[in-house]
């Protein structure tokens, strides 16, 4: 989950031993404090969607999960370990003012902190077309306002509730005689919870883009805006690129084991990607609580501004390496829906970061060469013109 892109993992298991698990006060300390919000307010959140009780899952065993079905791999993130970092600017066109009182959607530039990563939690593993490409994004606001969101290249997400993502985790673990997952297990999961089987099917329809720098990448969840007249609307999200999106149905990939992350290292080097960030609002009626079902394709979409690339960098301290992409640190006119998955993932995102953060750091598995500018280069090149 850690980095922004995939909710949570079967019930039942004890952390390892030699292992504490996290007590709540230290998780409520360390939500504030990578999260920038109040811990008051993480404990209500997170007290009203059930965790912290007895016979539920916990954080702990979440994150344990991850590093069961991957490995445990000191400094890098449980989910989505392979990453690049990424700087450049959102500007927006002020149509998004109609929609929430945030300061980002005023018309203007804000910096942001990006990074593209693909799923799992192994920080060396080859490039696959199946694997879930991610963008993290902090926008550094004005007056030291945060909004972070975490999103991925699939249209609907997999799981309704983090029960089902648990569970997946384990039942899609490939088995070493095969390397693929146990067809049964498979079989008895999707049974279980057809709200997978029927994302799935949603998802198939829409192959992958050949790279990740012209995928478009979808918010997993509903949120709700609020404008300055007090109207509140349910919202979700699509940065979508502006370039022509040709899918790995129409070519092969191109070699190498880090052929996405070169691609798009190649692709930088010609210029600044962009993506249309679109924003699409919901009606009654449409689900905010589920995520793994699509609203209807009519629904209005309001194109608020660009998201623009500059720079890409290896990971390292003081870029997004060390970033917390947390999807429930919002600004002011942006809030959270009802849907169960957010309490799930800003909880494991903070275990994750805690644990990876303690440990020491190995060489990211993708390399940017020659180095590129730094956010603080950038803004002090935009500054000077």
């Amino acid at each position: 989950m850690d980095g922004g892109t995939e909710p949570p993992a079967p019930p039942g298991e004890e952390p390892p031993t030699g292992r504490t698990p996290l007590s709540r006060r230290t998780m409520l300390l360390g939500l504030a404090a990578v999260g920038g919000i109040s811990a008051v307010n993480v404990g209500a959140f997170l007290g009203a969607g059930g965790w912290f009780t007895p016979d539920t899952l916990t954080t702990s065993r979440f994150v344990d999960r991850f590093e069961q079905v991957f490995g445990k791999h000191d400094g890098f993130r449980r989910n989505h370990a392979k990453g690049v970092s990424a700087t450049g600017l959102f500007t927006s066109n002020g149509a998004g003012t109609a929609l929430s009182k945030a300061t980002v959607f005023q018309m203007g530039t804000t910096p942001v902190t990006a990074r593209f990563s693909i799923s799992g939690g192994m920080p060396a593993a080859a490039d696959t077309n199946a694997a879930v490409r991610g963008l993290g994004v902090l926008f550094h606001m004005a007056g030291g306002e945060q909004w972070r969101t975490a999103m991925v290249n699939v249209p609907v997400f997999t799981d309704r509730v983090p029960q089902g993502f648990y569970e997946r985790l384990l039942a899609t673990k490939p088995v070493p005689s095969t390397g693929q997952p146990d067809p049964a297990k498979v079989a008895a999961f999707l049974s279980k919870y057809p709200e997978t089987a029927r994302a799935m099917a949603v998802i198939s329809k829409t192959p992958p883009s050949t790279g990740l720098y012209n995928s478009p990448y979808h918010g997993l969840n509903a949120f709700r805006f609020t404008n300055s007249a007090g109207i509140t609307v349910p919202v979700r999200w699509t940065m979508m690129p502006e370039g022509p999106i040709q899918t790995v149905s129409d070519a092969a990939h191109a070699p190498g084991k880090d052929y996405l992350f070169d691609a798009l290292i190649d692709k930088l080097a010609q210029g600044a990607m962009r993506w249309r960030f679109l924003i699409t609002v919901g009606q009654p009626g449409d689900p905010t609580n589920d995520a793994t079902t699509p609203w209807p394709a009519d629904r209005r979409q309001v194109d608020v501004g660009t998201l623009t690339i500059h720079s890409l960098q290896t990971e390292a301290p003081g870029n997004a390496r060390d970033v917390n992409f947390d999807p429930t640190v919002l600004p002011d006119g942006i809030a959270l829906s009802d849907d169960p998955l957010l309490a799930a993932r800003s909880a494991v995102y903070a275990q994750s970061y805690q644990r990876r953060t303690g440990e020491p750091h190995s060489p990211s598995e993708v390399t940017v060469t020659p180095p590129q500018p730094s956010r603080a280069d950038v803004e002090k090149v935009n500054h000077e013109n």
